[in-house]
């Protein structure tokens, strides 16, 4: 009797792992290439550019306000090829048919990542300094991309397509039911102010430790519902990606979700007139504007690098997105790049003129992180969760 083949692996997209290094290239040290670059120069390009790598303080949209949006985008993204790598590895062809030892073993390694993300997301936030229970942030950037990845990814296992719609929309809906219509005691319904509005309750009541804004958490309990829908619109994007149709090739597929794209950026702003757009809610008009932009800038890393085949380019995005958790981590406070940085080209940065040295110096940075990313690709070091 022979064994049956089990399928083979899903090939990696390049173009999602250089998208995913160009989201993170912002925050590891772009911006700060991008601030002092608009400061020597003056130029209005650069001044625009710097304004937007600036959150917004409520209401509105930046690009900096997409850049966690995208990376849990990305993360579902991924999820159908992940996913089915794990499934085939049993043998079947689909979620549906994995018998419950097998489900549960994805199930326990979906919690582990979970639970590794939420704890490196305390520890970023400077969990080892042991300033006291009360002043500990426990909700963080990674956790919640740990929790909206997690839930999406149970939806994902156990609904068909149509089953992950209903539960997009009504994740959606239900946010902004919940959001208009439930009192908050002192404010009323339908307040969206920082103090007002339900999301803000819901975290003084329930969230321990201390908040980010004191009376308010932008990775908050509430808002994480809505931040599953967007990890499930990267789950679609995904599952259509690696659909194998003779009727969609890789550029009808790549024109596709440029379409889409557009449709969604159309449809949130709609929505933001009556539930505005909104990062630190994470509106749900929030989560269909920026999913917008999210499928636009896939769509052409997809066309570019996947579909063209131009990928030179984008190598150091790549180096980047391949060890993204790693180069966060660092770059938030474990490791001290400006240092290592000034320690090798401090000496040559002092020789410029001085209106260029915050640039040179912060594009120094840039470039020792590089190197250190370079030397873990080599040596195919990537931290996996």
């Amino acid at each position: 009797m022979t064994t049956p083949t089990p399928p083979p692996k899903l090939k990696r997209l390049v173009s999602l792992d250089a998208l995913r290094g160009f989201d993170m290239f912002w925050i590891m040290s772009g911006e700060q290439i991008a601030h002092t670059l608009a400061k020597a120069t003056g130029w209005p390009v650069f001044l625009w550019l710097s304004g937007q790598l600036h959150h917004t303080v409520w209401d509105g949209f930046t690009f900096y306000d997409m850049i966690f949006p995208l990376f849990l985008f990305i993360a579902g993204v991924s999820m159908p090829y992940s996913m089915m790598n794990k499934i085939n590895k049993t043998g079947v062809n689909s979620a549906a048919q994995l018998p419950g030892h097998a489900k549960w073993s994805i199930y326990r390694s979906m919690i582990r990542r979970t639970l590794i993300l939420l704890l490196l997301g305390m520890i970023v936030n400077g969990l080892l300094k042991f300033n006291g229970y009360e002043n500990t942030r426990f909700a963080s950037v990674l956790g919640r991309i740990g929790l909206a990845w997690f839930f999406a990814g149970l939806i994902y296992l156990n609904f068909n397509l149509r089953g992950q719609v209903i539960w997009f929309i009504g994740l959606l809906g239900g946010y902004w039911a919940a959001m208009m219509f439930i009192p908050v005691p002192g404010y009323g319904a339908g307040v969206l102010t920082m103090a007002g509005s339900l999301e803000s309750y819901i975290d003084r009541l329930l969230l321990p430790g201390r908040l980010h804004d004191k009376i308010h958490d932008p990775e908050g309990v509430l808002s994480t519902i809505p931040a599953i829908s967007t990890a499930l619109l990267g789950v679609f994007t995904g599952s259509f990606l690696k659909w194998d149709s003779p009727k969609w090739n890789m550029l009808k597929k790549g024109a596709a979700l440029f379409a889409v794209g557009m449709a969604l950026l159309i449809a949130g702003k709609l929505w933001g007139l009556e539930f505005p757009i909104n990062k630190r809610l994470w509106s749900s008009s929030f989560v269909l504007y920026v999913g917008g932009w999210s499928l636009l800038f896939l769509s052409v890393f997809y066309l570019i690098i996947d579909v063209a085949g131009f990928k030179k380019w984008a190598f150091p995005f790549i180096i980047i997105g391949t060890n993204s958790i790693v180069i966060y981590i660092c770059s938030e406070g474990l490791v001290n790049f400006n240092y290592t940085a000034n320690y090798i080209f401090g000496g040559l940065i002092h020789l410029t003129p001085t209106a260029w040295q915050a640039f040179f110096a912060a594009t120094s940075v840039t470039l020792t992180q590089l190197v250190f990313l370079y030397f873990l690709y080599r040596n195919k070091l990537f931290l996996k969760i």
